[in-house]
């Protein structure tokens, strides 16, 4: 039989927090992992498989860290630690957890939760361009707006600027009310969402009066050159080639872009010449530019998200195989 995991936590206040409300947190961990995790006072026993109950033994044990360290561990924080010590069981949590980009209204923190998100934070702080590709959820553009944020705050640059291709998924512009800004501003929603979870709602809108924060169709970008911006591109699989070579372009002096998008996800009619999709194949070797690629296990969301992004994988990969026709059947005089 094999030895359950056992752990001692001396700090009482601390392990509370790690185990939360009646334990929910501890429930939690175990139904994540498999495993059944028991308490007695401050006295931690997991049974189960060998290499899960280890595995949690270690999302404890650094949590605990965390705690004893004056962060609320919330029951997300569980699930994040499970998702990223299964990927690296050498992974330090609080290098994650605790990479504050900005602090919105009301003290919301805004951090990378996997270690993808962290390796991208990374990339952006060090790079002027960088693609972040992959399925929606990701975090891609929110972390993005964090740093484009923060960036502005810290008087790096002087204004974001912050757009994305106007293609419909199935309805025609031309059917909105209003004039153009009416008829883009649904396709700009998100934006201006994300905008207002960092910086409170006055504030973002005296930005976005004085043009400090510019919210702008791609199509609105033609011509012009950005010199001491943040740019993000967001929805980028559906820009077409020449409209993502126009946005690259445009980059001036003291810039920085980040192109975000689900090639998976392209609403243009011929798929094939998603912008996307073809600036991540012919940039990835240029110096200075950086891909980064996200995959379901960085979906942030709620768990079911990552669920439903496996099944369609699932699906499209079955669609996509060649399929073996039937063998000929002859009949024989």
């Amino acid at each position: 039989m094999t030895e359950p995991e056992s752990l001692d936590f001396e700090d009482t206040q601390a392990a509370q927090s790690v185990f939360g409300h009646r334990d929910e947190h501890l429930r939690l961990l175990g139904d994540e992992l498999t495993v059944d995790i028991h308490t007695r006072g401050t006295r931690v026993t997991i049974v189960g498989d060998p290499v899960d109950a280890k595995l949690a033994a270690g999302v404890l044990q650094q949590l605990y860290g965390l705690a004893r360290g004056g962060h609320s561990i919330s029951s997300e924080d569980f699930v994040r630690a499970a998702s990223i010590l299964r990927n690296d069981r050498n992974a330090k949590l609080s290098n994650v957890f605790l990479d504050t980009i900005v602090r919105g209204p009301g003290g919301l923190r805004i951090a990378p939760k996997t270690l993808a998100q962290k390796h991208y934070v990374d990339t952006i702080r060090t790079h002027d361009v960088v693609f972040g590709v992959g399925p929606a959820g990701t975090g891609k553009t929110y972390l993005a707006m964090a740093l484009a944020v923060h960036a502005l705050l810290e008087r790096k640059v002087k204004r974001i600027v912050l757009t994305r291709p106007a293609v419909e998924a199935g309805e025609k512009l031309g059917f909105l009310p209003g004039d153009l800004q009416d008829k883009v501003s649904p396709y700009l929603r998100p934006l201006y969402d994300a905008l207002h979870d960092m910086v409170d709602f006055d504030r973002a809108s005296q930005f976005i009066e004085r043009g400090i924060v510019e919210v702008a169709p791609l199509a609105f970008m033609r011509g012009r050159t950005l010199n001491d911006a943040f740019v993000i591109l967001d929805e980028a699989q559906n820009s077409t080639r020449e409209q993502m070579k126009m946005f690259l372009t445009r980059l001036g002096f003291g810039s920085k872009a980040v192109i975000t998008g689900d090639v998976t996800q392209v609403d243009l009619e011929l798929k094939e010449r998603s912008g996307l999709r073809h600036a991540a194949e012919i940039l990835d070797d240029v110096p200075g530019i950086a891909i980064c690629r996200f995959t379901g296990v960085d979906v942030v969301r709620h768990p079911l998200v990552r669920r439903i992004i496996a099944a369609y994988e699932t699906s499209e990969a079955a669609t996509d195989a060649p399929q073996v026709p039937p063998p000929a059947v002859v009949n024989l005089p």
